[in-house]
């Protein structure tokens, strides 16, 4: 696991994050494309010219070279040129030109925009529930540190150098995991890159994460945040997008389900590190989220990770 008390790090280094997929998109003229998805992770890296992106449920949002986007679990977008094509093209992939390069738009002249698109994937076998902990969406821009990773994947991108696909791959993740660390700053969707953003909040994530199995309640946790229960309680559930106990008890199963896979500790020992009194009351509460009980969870290989 990562340092005790760091929230971010901890779902990062249970997801397991990788990028091995991603391919170079060039546009010209009026495009649009619709992609209706089913929770897979998408991000697009703006390295040339702008572009629209319509997430449904969102604000439009203009992006400009340097920019950055995270979708963890996509569902349905739109992207297109800053004038969109009349008609938007659903579920259709761009045309393929030589060189490995993708076109949306009019096949020749130019490009007016390049951008590295691709899909993550996820080791956890638990990464639908983490990925509820991230925010829907992440957009970062303006960032320094972010700045310089995509530079690196723009000259990587344009190259033919042996290994190529690897050291994308390895950029991109890195670009992943400094992209939730940097939205953290910004007007972040609700997730757990929010309400870390707010310190008070955060000092109580933190206390979760560092003694999951302490038998919190509402109080102590507000204790730690310096506000009172009612204040905790609604400023936590706007900014983490579910209620304090809510968020602990799916850290819990987390955690459970990542020992569980290790099959290095009992049912009895995994219960006690994670906060119950007994292996039954663990059991009863396992079953109830994750639908069956921690033994079968073993037998039937739901525990084998997969790809997202």
């Amino acid at each position: 696991m990562a340092d005790q008390g760091d929230p971010l790090a901890d779902v990062v280094t249970l997801l397991q994050p990788g990028a091995p997929f991603s391919k170079l998109v060039t546009g010209v003229g009026r495009w649009a494309i619709r992609r209706t998805e089913f929770g897979r992770p998408f991000y697009c890296v703006l390295l040339e010219g702008s572009i629209r992106l319509l997430v449904d449920g969102h604000e439009p949002i203009t992006l400009q070279a340097g920019d950055f986007v995270l979708i963890p679990s996509a569902q349905s977008f739109t992207v297109s040129s800053l004038e969109p094509a009349e008609i938007t093209i659903v579920d259709t992939q761009p045309a393929q030109l030589t060189g490995g390069e993708f076109r949306l738009g009019k096949k020749d002249g130019p490009a007016d925009v390049r951008m590295l698109v691709g899909y993550c994937v996820f080791g956890s076998a638990d990464a639908t529930l983490l990925v509820s902990l991230l925010p829907e969406l992440v957009v970062v821009r303006g960032e320094t540190r972010l700045a310089t990773l995509v530079q690196l994947v723009r000259d990587e991108s344009r190259q033919t150098r042996l290994a190529r696909e690897v050291v994308l791959a390895r950029l991109l993740e890195v670009l992943f995991i400094e992209a939730l660390r940097s939205s953290a700053g910004s007007a972040a969707s609700p997730g757990l890159v929010r309400g870390l953003a707010d310190a008070r909040l955060a000092a109580a994530l933190r206390k979760m994460h560092e003694n999951p199995a302490h038998a919190w309640t509402i109080a102590q946790l507000a204790n730690e945040a310096a506000l009172s229960r009612s204040a905790f309680f609604d400023r936590f559930s706007r900014a983490v997008g579910i209620s304090p106990m809510e968020y602990l008890l799916a850290w819990r199963m987390a955690l459970a389900k990542n020992m569980l896979r290790r099959k290095d500790s009992t049912v009895a020992e995994i219960a006690d590190r994670v906060g119950y009194s007994s292996q039954s009351t663990f059991t009863v509460a396992f079953t109830r989220h994750v639908g069956v009980p921690p033994t079968r969870y073993l037998a039937e290989g739901v525990g084998t990770p997969q790809v997202v």
